[in-house]
């Protein structure tokens, strides 16, 4: 089972569609976060939700029983 973390980005109202894809093309290639939602609320403001998968590291050593 995949398990995700997930980082919500409030832009206030006024902000551009172009801040806006920035922002998320920052968060992308930097952070290695993807898009999961966008809604824009009717006075205008944007709220956006990324996720990242959350990989669990395995220990390889042989432990003894």
């Amino acid at each position: 089972m995949v398990e995700y973390t997930y980082l919500i980005l409030n832009l206030p109202r006024g902000t551009s569609r172009e801040a806006a894809r920035q922002v998320m093309t920052e968060h992308a290639e930097y952070g290695g976060w993807e898009l999961h939602t966008v809604r824009v609320h009717r006075d205008g403001r944007r709220r956006i939700q990324l996720r990242k998968k959350i990989i669990r590291a395995r220990s390889t050593l042989h432990q003894p029983a």
